[in-house]
């Protein structure tokens, strides 16, 4: 099964929001230090309610703590980026996958973009929008990762 990974996130309620979309997935969280926030956080805790029990959390302090247990486990790092030129339509995901996502305020970092496999951006059809809120993102992107794999969640 696909694993979500957070890069560095900032605000409390998107990775809330995540955690229960990947609770209800039963989908592993990664969480990559400096957290813009406590895991105590009440905002953070109010977006997940209460399926905080169901949520596979791992957090790592460091890209390169994470990096580690990427060797050791094995699998593709797919980077959602809005500057890539690949459609995650187009994107042929993987049970071992892990999909990267940047925080809400400077995205991934280039040099943790250099690590990825491979980039993929989610079409967005009004060019003034810069971005999707980040727990949309991981929803869409985890979802169309599971229907291609015909699993369900």
């Amino acid at each position: 099964m696909p694993q979500v990974v957070l890069v560095y996130p900032q605000i409390p309620p998107n990775t809330g929001n995540i955690a229960r979309t990947c609770a209800a997935t039963q989908t592993p969280l990664h969480l990559i230090e400096p957290l813009g926030f406590e895991l105590s956080d009440r905002y953070l805790k109010r977006a997940g309610l209460d399926y905080w029990p169901y949520v596979d959390l791992h957090c790592h302090d460091s890209w390169q703590t994470f990096q580690t247990l990427v060797g050791d486990r094995g699998g593709r790092l797919i980077a959602f980026e809005p500057q890539s030129n690949c459609n995650y339509w187009d994107c042929n995901f993987q049970p071992t996958d892990w999909l990267i996502f940047g925080n809400e305020a400077d995205g991934i970092p280039e040099t943790i973009l250099g690590d990825c496999d491979q980039t993929v951006y989610i079409p967005m059809a009004s060019t003034g929008v810069r971005s999707l809120n980040l727990s949309t993102s991981v929803a869409i992107a985890l979802f169309e990762a599971y229907r291609q794999l015909a699993q369900k969640p």
